[in-house]
């Protein structure tokens, strides 16, 4: 009996810094929100003069997003920005979806990260192996959020339309970021609408950053033996993918538990294909959480425009998954064995973004 208790209360000593961490990092995320929100609507001239010079173009703010998230590795951090900026009144709708959508395309920059770091610490493999797992992600990532811009751009009044019903719908009883805003009022006018715009994005980066540090401390031995042996069912992992990440709104940690698994072949490529197209879809969760927690509903109407037109592109490719599987395997065979069309790859991959946002269309 005492042996039990014992082990009751050593666990909650375990555990209590993981729930004080949780706790600290989802305060720090709902004032983060707020200050987003309170300083973009202090800063809308200044901003909204500064995008119509330098980010006039749709194709400019598909790229300056996409660069953005290379820069910060964290595509929920530029999501949520371009949605304040879109809620001030800064950005058009059409500018928030390709925002929204290079967010996704830059996003698999945190998996090649994970890769490379682990490739350094381990060094039994070479770096195009190791870094596969982040080379397969934007395949993925880019073969899905490509076809689902160049789509929903031109269709993008009739998707705001018809999910226009569903998010006006979407009301809050409580409005958990009232209570944060003497705070951010303060912050505002103290440091100004610039720095605190700033501060806002530093928080938000810091809190799904102590996220992530959080979930790391978590022993996952237990999630691998309970789900990835599942991941020989396509739609299992795809579900998987999509419920690990929306639920720890965390890519790096729905993926980065899979990348050592991945890299010493315990995991067969395809069985992580459908839990990578999950977790693309499962990532835009956090950021449908912002729009509401903004009370923007055309904010929500688009997030979920790109996450429908996301999950049908989704769903077509795992209905043909066979065909779909040998175009990405043969991909990315081609890229990790030979160097020049990686180095080539690599190259475009910030070429392209650079080359939209210079491009003034």
């Amino acid at each position: 009996m005492n042996s039990s208790v014992d082990e009751i209360l050593a666990r909650g000593r375990a555990s209590g810094p993981l729930v004080v961490g949780a706790l600290v990092s989802l305060l720090l995320f709902l004032f983060a929100v707020q200050l987003l929100g309170a300083s973009t609507a202090a800063a809308a001239a200044p901003l909204e003069r500064f995008f119509r010079r330098y980010v006039a173009g749709s194709g400019q703010a598909l790229g300056a997003s996409w660069l953005a998230t290379y820069v910060l590795t964290n595509g929920s951090v530029i999501a949520a920005l371009s949605v304040s900026l879109f809620e001030a009144g800064i950005l058009t709708t059409s500018q928030l979806f390709l925002m929204l959508a290079g967010s996704r395309l830059g996003g698999a920059a945190i998996v090649l990260l994970i890769g490379a770091l682990d490739y350094f610490q381990k060094r039994r493999y070479s770096f195009s192996e190791a870094t596969r797992l982040g080379i397969l992600t934007f395949l993925l990532s880019h073969s899905i959020y490509l076809p689902a811009t160049a789509i929903g751009y031109p269709l993008l009044p009739v998707l705001q339309t018809g999910f226009g019903g569903v998010s006006n719908r979407i009301e809050l009883s409580v409005h958990p970021l009232a209570a944060f805003e003497p705070a951010t009022g303060a912050v505002v006018d103290t440091v100004g609408v610039g720095l605190a715009l700033v501060v806002a994005v530093l928080v938000l980066f810091g809190s799904l950053t102590l996220f992530d540090r959080v979930l790391k401390r978590i022993n996952t031995e237990w999630l691998r033996k309970l789900f990835f042996r599942r991941f020989q069912h396509k739609w299992t992992s795809f579900g998987l993918g999509v419920l690990i990440t929306g639920v720890t709104t965390s890519v790096a940690f729905s993926l980065g538990v899979v990348v050592p698994l991945y890299n010493r072949k315990y995991i067969k490529r395809q069985e992580i294909v459908p839990y990578v197209l999950g977790a693309n879809i499962g990532t835009f969760f956090d950021t449908i959480v912002i729009a509401v927690l903004l009370e923007s509903p055309q904010g929500v109407a688009i997030v979920l425009s790109l996450v429908a037109l996301g999950t049908v592109i989704t769903v077509g490719t795992l209905v043909q998954f066979s065909t779909y599987f040998r175009a990405v395997e043969t991909t990315q065979t081609r890229l990790v064995t030979d160097r020049r069309y990686l180095v080539g790859f690599l190259v475009s991959l910030i070429a392209l973004p650079i080359f939209l946002v210079l491009l003034p269309i």
